[in-house]
């Protein structure tokens, strides 16, 4: 599954726990050979062109996965060894347990080692006494006169560790995983994420009223700052095609026959040869005109030069997909579970992917599967002339019942044939 985060690092694994994480590699190249992934992996790409072939399901447990595969389950007793362990029955549990269309892929990507020396100010947060509960935010930009204190990101890119690392992930897994060098493949610009840690969130809606000027001023830098970025990861050749199953903006996945484009180079790879995303969550109450003012109109920029883009988050776009939609080359659109459906899905119809994120509450309290099969229905009926995938993800726990998620998507995948 490429749109796992991988572990790089390999060097400590023992003899033993060496044994146990190749017999599970040899799993998972056993369910990537299935013909059904080749037909899934054909399905998304003609789904991301935006041919309406069916709705698409993915199943993103995050939160819940401490309860799919608890801790006191891994066998490696080794911590980077029980992390590849993790990640590998992820993998497995996924093609056992879900009836989505997750495409399990014969690969073991290597991410490049990457330092950002990042904005050059340490956040600051109020941490919760609970271990998943909510943080609150410790502003530590406070005048107009610390935005001074910022300072644009500088990459370097760490050669040797990168090669170190592919070189025993070659000598673990070579003769059974493909092995995958890959840079930079997720591209994603979150200017408001950043600025809030920084000034606080109700202090920035204030902003916004009493002192634009300021607010104006930090997102124009942030904006500076990801660009230059980008182009320290173009200098650098470190950009990575994300044409495959690499996760995209807040729940697809990156398949495409449409980029690279024809003209690219594999071996330097441009922004116009891949996606990239945007998203001010942040701004969910904020007006449409506020929200394009002080924040769409610097990400539209940063969006600009690359090939396909997406946008949103858990934010409510209902009644701001007007100017979502003037995005250069927007394709997928994240349609929140507090979102209007029937009007999101009269103004997308067939322009953009309609990525649909169902509410994960139905995973907790009683489980109601005639409820759930009313709800994902009404969905599936509006959305008929849209180019419609289905999200599941921001699930914290299933109650400790993991087979809600099996039961979740057998019937999301039923009344999906269904419709079809």
């Amino acid at each position: 599954m490429s749109v796992a985060t991988e572990v790089n690092n390999t060097s400590s694994v023992r003899p033993k726990d060496r044994l146990v994480l190749r017999d599970l590699a040899c799993r998972v190249a056993e369910i990537a050979a299935l013909p059904v992934m080749a037909e899934r992996r054909a399905t998304w790409k003609r789904h991301n062109s935006l041919e309406r072939v069916r709705p698409m399901i993915l199943i993103f447990p995050e939160g819940s996965w401490r309860e799919l595969i608890p801790q006191d389950t891994l066998i490696c007793e080794d911590d980077t060894a029980r992390s590849i362990e993790f990640e590998l029955r992820r993998r497995i549990y996924t093609h056992e347990h879900f009836s989505d269309d997750t495409v399990i892929e014969d690969q073991w990507v290597v991410n490049s080692t990457v330092i950002d020396s990042g904005w050059g100010v340490e956040t600051r947060h109020k941490s919760s006494h609970q271990d998943t509960g909510a943080w609150g935010f410790d502003p530590v930009i406070k005048t107009r006169e610390d935005l001074q204190k910022l300072s644009l990101p500088v990459v370097h890119y760490d050669r040797i560790t990168t090669e170190m690392n592919l070189s025993i992930a070659h000598e673990l897994f070579g003769d059974i995983l493909s092995v995958k060098p890959k840079g930079i493949g997720n591209i994603s610009f979150h200017l408001m994420a950043v600025y809030t840690k920084l000034r606080g969130l109700q202090q920035v809606f204030m902003d916004m009223i009493e002192n634009p000027e300021m607010l104006h001023e930090a997102m124009a830098f942030l904006e500076r700052g990801y660009r230059q970025r980008v182009e320290q990861y173009e200098s650098l050749n470190l950009l990575s095609l994300n044409n495959d199953g690499t996760y995209h903006s807040s729940g697809g996945v990156g398949y495409s026959s449409e980029l690279p484009l024809k003209d690219a180079d594999p071996e330097h790879v441009r922004p116009k040869d891949i996606w990239a995303s945007a998203e001010s969550q942040e701004m969910d109450p904020v007006s449409p005109d506020m929200h394009k003012e002080f924040v769409m109109q610097y990400e539209k920029r940063l969006l600009a030069p690359f090939g396909l883009n997406g946008y949103g988050c858990c934010d409510n776009l209902t009644h701001k997909l007007e100017h979502v939609l003037e995005i250069p080359n927007i394709r997928r659109i994240s349609i929140a579970p507090w979102a209007d459906v029937d009007l999101c899905a009269d103004q997308l119809r067939g322009d953009c992917i309609f990525s649909w994120k169902p509410k994960p509450t139905h995973l907790v309290g009683a489980f109601d599967e005639s409820a759930l099969k009313k709800y994902i229905k009404h969905t599936l009926e509006v959305t008929s002339g849209c180019v419609t995938e289905m999200i599941l993800k921001d699930t914290h726990t299933c109650e400790n019942e993991p087979e809600r998620f099996t039961r979740w998507s057998s019937i999301a995948r039923d009344l999906v044939e269904k419709h079809a």
